[in-house]
């Protein structure tokens, strides 16, 4: 299928830019390993330019323009950019999956949700100016309290490549509906989307500088991008590497950060479910997306009594997943990002039988497809939990297995990791469910199913998998500040020193 790839600037200031140092950067298409294009490379002269033109939006006219504009205007534009992005999904669907593998159908699926998150939060930026002024209840009749939110000011926002337009809007939307002013720094190896949101955003007439979008490497750009003293907030989503060099960074300013990091997520199957219903599931909260996902569900922790019979059909069910261009009609799984994550997700593999566990199916190339970045869905058992598939992150199609015999054997090997994202119990007692789920140390918790998301409800994890929350009006919060406004009503002087008037 014949995609045009538009070639496009750095978007500051309402307008396009060429990168001061004029670098661009290769776009690879992962399916066919072609160069399809090219995106502009920032360095920190750029970043300078964006920042400038960002603080400039929210001091224009007094902040009326948009900080301290009623939430119905900031909404105004929210809604026309999701009735642009509506109008070109099909565009957008097809760019997106040309430019991270992912398959078309789910590309299609991440832009009607990049739609629905602008709308969801014009909604939301609406409803902002009725709670202004909440008042708090106080101890003292001659005290009245009320409390402000405001933007928290310029914030940049540093996305990944698995949800490119996605994960970028999950951040964008709620930061513009807050008021603020932003910077988003997109990965340099799934840019293309995000380009596009900044042609919608000039369509609709988005006031100048409220968003910039800056693509390039993280060193070049994201790095001064997150240590910038004009920068008042950073939100990370991405590595948990990457994600301690940010806070390291915003330290130094005691700047705020949302951090958003990797995972390595358990579900739990115990002996009473529907092994069909069960193994798609167990397929989908690990394969989908081409396994490229921060929450997937990669450690499968099955009931010993069914565990030979669940892992059987589960190979059958993954078998029958269908693996190609993500253009082809039905494809399930298409190519991992780059040859960088080709290599890594095949180390990881190569590891674990090393280390002496068992490549129960895939892990290989599909014999099929001698071109792009192909991992078969891979299935580990006769794990430990000291291997390092059991306690690291692949960002891969590979699932690795232990057994339990018992609840609290579960629960201690799903809370054996350093992560805490997400995590999934597949039971038909809800009671225990309901046990499981209060035990389980995760930010998410899926019940008979893994991997749902909808932008009305919290996103995020603890431990390393990173804190803040994302989505719902939890991401909101995360943009604004909170300012306490206190006011004595009393007639009468306040009488702690003795008045010299009366002396």
């Amino acid at each position: 299928m014949a995609v045009q790839v538009p070639s496009r600037q750095l978007f500051i200031d309402g307008e396009w830019r060429e990168p001061i140092l004029k670098k661009r950067l290769p776009t690879i298409n992962p399916a066919t390993e072609e160069i399809i294009g090219n995106i502009p490379a920032a360095t920190a002269e750029d970043v300078e330019l964006a920042v400038a033109a960002a603080r400039r939006a929210l001091s224009r006219n007094k902040g009326k323009d948009w900080a301290t504009a009623p939430g119905a205007v900031r909404a105004k534009y929210l809604r026309a950019i999701a009735a642009k992005v509506t109008e070109r999904k099909t565009e957008l669907a097809k760019l997106e999956a040309i430019d991270c593998g992912k398959p078309l159908d789910e590309a299609v699926w991440d832009i009607e949700d990049v739609a629905g998150c602008f709308e969801y939060y014009a909604d939301l930026a609406e409803g902002l100016d009725a709670k202004q002024k909440a008042p708090v209840s106080l101890p003292m009749e001659t005290f009245k309290s009320y409390v402000l939110k405001e933007p928290i000011g310029v914030v940049g926002l540093i996305t990944p490549w698995n949800y490119p337009l996605l994960m970028a809007t999950w951040k964008v939307a709620p930061s513009l509906a807050a008021g603020c002013a932003a910077i988003l720094k997109p990965s340099e190896l799934a840019s293309i989307t995000c380009l596009e949101l900044a042609e919608v955003c000039r369509e609709v007439g988005l006031p100048p500088g409220v968003l910039n979008i800056l693509t390039g490497l993280g060193p070049e750009a994201g790095a001064p991008l997150a240590s910038h003293p004009d920068v008042d907030k950073i939100a990370f989503t991405g590595s948990s590497a990457t994600g301690s060099k940010i806070m390291a960074a915003a330290a130094q300013m005691v700047k705020p950060v949302s951090l958003e990091l990797g995972g390595k997520s358990p579900i739990i199957v115990f002996e009473d479910v529907d092994l069909d219903k069960a193994a798609e599931w167990t397929a989908f909260g690990c394969f989908w997306t081409n396994g490229q996902i921060c929450s997937a569900t990669s450690r499968l922790i099955v009931h010993e009594n069914i565990a030979r019979e669940f892992l059987d059909r589960l190979v059958k069910w993954t078998k029958n997943i269908k693996i190609s261009d993500p253009f082809e009609e039905g494809c399930r799984l298409g190519p991992v990002v780059s040859g960088g994550q080709y290599e890594k997700v095949l180390k990881f593999i190569s590891t674990a039988k090393s280390e002496g566990a068992t490549i129960l199916s895939g892990g290989v190339r599909p014999e099929h497809l001698k071109k792009g970045f192909f991992v078969e869905p891979t299935i580990i058992t006769d794990v430990t939990t000291s291997m390092q598939i059991w306690r690291e992150e692949v960002f891969g199609p590979v699932l690795c297995v232990k057994t339990f015999s018992t609840e609290e054997e579960a629960l201690e090997l799903a809370n054996d990791t350093h992560y805490g994202l997400g995590a999934a119990v597949i039971s038909n007692d809800l009671e225990r469910c309901d046990r499981v789920s209060k035990n389980l140390q995760a930010g998410i918790v899926w019940v008979n199913c893994s991997q749902p998301c909808f932008c009305q409800a919290p996103w995020g994890g603890n431990k390393r998998s990173g804190f803040g929350r994302e989505l719902g009006e939890w991401g909101l919060d995360n943009y604004l500040s909170v300012k306490q406004v206190t006011q004595y009503v009393s007639d009468e002087p306040w009488g702690w020193y003795r008045s010299p008037s009366k002396l």
